[in-house]
C-alpha cells in the first residue's frame, strides 16, 4: 500500500540524498520494506540561516500490514491519489464549434480540454505567435516602438509567458495538478510537480506554450493569431457568434459557446463589452512601483552562507497601512523589470526572469490596495483611474523610458540625481523623476509605510532599493459577472474566464479556470 511520510528534514548540503534510506530511518523500518519512494512535495526551511534544510513529503510503497501499523502509530498519512473528474459529455452535437478568445493560460487550457473531447474549438488571439512576439518586444526594448497587439501582455501564452513563470497557487483544486502534469508532458521538468514554489521562467514558458498550442491543433483545434475581438453577436439573450478583425478585415464566426479569456490588460475589449451591455462590475486591485536590489544582497540575507548553493532567493512581504494592505507582488529573483504597456501613451511595468534566475538584480512590485470606493462610479471606473496613472508615468518618462527614483529619495520626496548600488534593468531606458507625483497620496503613504517596515525585515531594502514606475496590472480592475454555470449573468453562452474576467490570479489559477469553463461547456445541453 502507499502511504505519505511528511516532514522529512534533509540538509541542503546533501546534494543527492538517499531518500529511501532516510525515510526508513525516520520510520524505524528496513529500506527493503520500501518498494518505491516518490517525492510528493519539497519545500525550503530557511529560518535558521546556519542550517537551511529541505522538508520533504514522500509517497512510499510498503507492505499492507506494515503500512496499516505505521498509520495506526501516526507515523504516516493515508495516500489519496488525485482523481481526475470524469465528465459526461453532452448527448447532442453542438451546431457550431466553441470559440475561445485569448491564448493565455486560461484560453489555452480551455481550448485543450474542448479539443480533447472532440469539439475542435476555434481559438483566436489578438497578438502573434511567440517567435514573432519576441521580435516585437525587442523593438520596444531597443527602439521604444510599441506594438499594441503584440507585447508583454498580448500574444501567444499571454502575460505569463513573459514573466517569472511562477506556478504557485493558493487554490485547492485537483485540476492544478492536471495543469502541472500537462506542462511536464510538454517538456517541463518533473520537479514542478513537487517543488513548493515551482517556476519555469520566461524561457521555459515559451517552449512549453508553443508545444501546448501544437497539441491543441493536433486534436483538431484551430488557432488564429492577429485576430482581435470586435463584437459579440446574440439573439434572445443567447450568444450566436462573434466578430473579429484580422489583417484589417472584419471576420465572423458562429458559435453557441464563447469563452472570453481576454486577460486583464484588454481595456478596449472591456469598453466594447460595456457598450454591448454585458454585465460588468469594478473590483478591487492594487497599484504601486517595482523595487530592485542587487540579487547578491537578497540572496545573502535570505540564505546566508548557503546563497551560492541555493541560488537566487525570493521574499514575500506584507504590511498594513490603516485599513489597506501593502505587500510585495510577483517577486522575480535574478530577473529584470520590463515594459508591460499595451496601449498608446501609457506606461506600466512588470517583472520577468529566466529559468536560471541569474541576472544581476532581483525585483518585486510593492503595491497598495486600490478599493472600489477610491475610483469613479461605474463598471469602468477603476480602469479609467489606472489608465490615468499610466498616462502620468508615460509623460514623466517622455515615452517608454521609465521614471525611476531611489527608495530613500522617494521617501524624502526629492528627485534622485544619481543611482546608488542598484542599476536599473529596465529597457529601453530610465529617467529620474519624482514618483510621488504619479500616485495619489494614500498610495504613496502606504508604500512608504510598507518600505520602512520591510527595511527592518530586510536590511538595506530602502538604502539599496531602486523604484521604477508604475505597476498597475496586478489583477483585473473589472469582473465580468457570471453564474454557477460559468455563463455571463445576462448573456447565456458567454463564458467569462480567467484573470481578465476577474476569476483568477496567476498562471495556474487561470489555467484551472479555463478547464472548469470547458468542462461546463462539454456537459451542457
Amino acid at each position: 500500500m502507499k502511504i505519505i511520510l511528511n516532514e522529512l528534514s534533509v540538509s541542503v548540503t546533501e546534494s543527492n540524498p538517499n531518500l529511501t534510506r532516510l525515510a526508513a530511518g525516520k520510520l524505524k523500518i528496513s529500506s527493503a520494506d520500501i518498494s518505491s519512494c516518490t517525492i510528493w512535495r519539497r519545500s525550503l526551511d530557511a529560518r535558521k540561516k546556519a542550517d537551511i534544510r529541505y522538508i520533504y513529503s514522500l509517497v512510499l510503497d510498503v507492505p499492507d500490514v506494515l503500512g496499516r501499523n505505521l498509520l495506526s502509530e501516526n507515523k504516516a498519512a493515508v495516500y489519496q491519489p488525485i482523481q481526475t473528474k470524469k465528465l459526461i459529455p453532452r448527448q447532442s452535437a453542438m451546431p457550431h464549434r466553441p470559440v475561445v478568445v485569448g491564448a493565455g493560460p486560461c484560453g489555452l487550457f480551455a481550448a485543450l480540454v474542448l479539443a480533447e473531447y472532440g469539439l475542435k474549438p476555434l481559438l483566436i488571439e489578438r497578438g502573434k505567435p511567440i517567435a514573432e512576439r519576441k521580435t516585437d518586444i525587442a523593438l520596444l526594448e531597443n527602439q521604444g516602438l510599441l506594438n499594441e497587439d503584440s507585447n508583454v501582455c498580448f500574444g501567444e501564452g499571454g502575460a505569463g509567458t513573459f514573466s517569472d513563470g511562477k506556478l504557485t497557487t493558493r487554490i485547492k483544486d485537483e485540476r492544478a495538478r492536471q495543469v502541472l502534469e500537462t506542462f511536464v508532458a510538454c517538456g517541463a521538468s518533473e520537479e514542478i510537480l513537487y517543488a513548493a514554489k515551482p517556476h519555469l521562467g520566461t524561457d521555459g514558458m515559451r517552449r512549453i506554450i508553443t508545444l501546448l498550442r501544437k497539441k491543441i491543433e493536433s486534436l483538431g483545434g484551430e488557432v488564429v493569431f492577429g485576430a482581435r475581438l470586435s463584437g459579440i453577436l446574440s439573439e434572445d439573450g443567447h450568444v450566436t457568434g462573434l466578430t473579429y478583425i484580422q489583417n484589417g478585415e472584419m471576420q465572423s464566426a458562429a458559435t453557441e459557446a464563447l469563452v472570453l479569456a481576454i486577460g486583464h490588460s484588454a481595456g478596449d475589449t472591456y469598453r466594447m463589452l460595456d457598450e454591448s451591455r454585458i454585465a460588468l462590475e469594478k473590483k478591487a486591485c492594487a497599484v504601486g512601483f517595482r523595487i530592485e536590489h542587487p540579487r547578491a544582497m537578497i540572496d545573502q540575507i535570505q540564505y546566508g552562507s548557503f546563497a551560492k548553493t541555493l541560488g537566487a532567493a525570493d521574499y514575500s512581504l506584507t504590511a498594513r497601512h490603516g485599513d489597506r494592505g501593502v505587500y510585495s507582488f510577483c517577486m522575480c529573483p535574478g530577473g529584470q523589470v520590463v515594459c508591460a504597456s499595451s496601449g498608446p501613451n501609457r506606461l506600466t511595468v512588470n517583472g520577468m526572469s529566466y529559468s536560471g534566475r541569474d541576472m544581476a538584480n532581483s525585483n518585486a512590485a510593492i503595491v497598495v490596495t486600490l478599493k472600489t470606493e477610491d475610483t469613479p462610479d461605474g463598471a469602468l471606473g477603476s480602469l479609467g483611474y489606472i489608465e490615468a496613472i499610466e498616462r502620468a508615468a508615460f509623460s514623466a518618462g517622455g515615452g517608454y523610458l521609465a521614471p525611476v527614483q531611489t527608495a530613500a529619495d522617494y521617501i524624502a520626496g526629492s528627485v534622485s540625481s544619481a543611482l546608488g548600488e542598484t542599476k536599473p534593468s529596465y529597457q529601453p531606458g530610465t529617467v529620474f523623476a519624482d514618483l510621488n507625483a504619479l500616485m495619489p497620496a494614500f498610495i504613496n503613504d502606504g508604500i512608504k509605510s510598507g518600505l520602512m517596515l520591510f527595511d527592518r525585515q530586510i536590511g538595506g531594502f530602502i538604502g539599496k532599493g531602486l523604484l521604477t514606475g508604475v505597476e498597475t496590472r496586478t489583477s483585473s480592475p473589472i469582473r465580468i459577472t457570471r453564474g454557477e454555470s460559468f455563463e455571463s449573468t445576462n448573456l447565456s453562452g458567454l463564458y467569462p474566464a480567467g484573470e481578465g474576467a476577474g476569476y483568477a490570479g496567476g498562471i495556474i489559477s487561470a489555467a484551472v479556470d479555463g478547464i472548469r469553463v470547458a468542462e461546463s461547456i462539454i456537459q451542457s445541453e
